[in-house]
């Protein structure tokens, strides 16, 4: 399945379905905070294996109470897309578990 670009109104549509999330330039970003270093670890553990299944990766940071996601599509040029979207529907799906605010 061919790759598009999204429109600056697709993304602010989608962005409307995510809270917390934000585009920052070129990329889809989000920070959570969580309850322990711990608990922020598992989260990112929980990232890596979803971004493994789809077989797209973000920039993906942890600190310590925190964990930062920025996404975008590198192989249509660094734009946003259906895939970035994806990945983070899929974070925003296992974050709660893990304490994530």
């Amino acid at each position: 399945m061919t790759v598009e670009p999204l429109s600056q109104k697709e993304i602010e549509e989608r962005l409307s379905e995510l809270p917390g999330w934000s585009l920052d330039g070129d990329r889809l970003t989000r920070r959570y905070r969580l309850g322990s270093h711990f608990a922020a670890t598992a989260l990112v553990v929980h990232v890596a294996r979803i971004q493994e299944e789809l077989d797209h990766h973000s920039e993906l940071t942890l600190g310590y109470h925190t964990v930062s996601l920025a996404v975008n599509t590198h192989s249509v040029g660094g734009a946003v897309t259906r895939l970035d979207f994806e990945l983070a529907r899929r974070v925003e799906d296992v974050a709660p578990a893990h304490g994530a605010h």
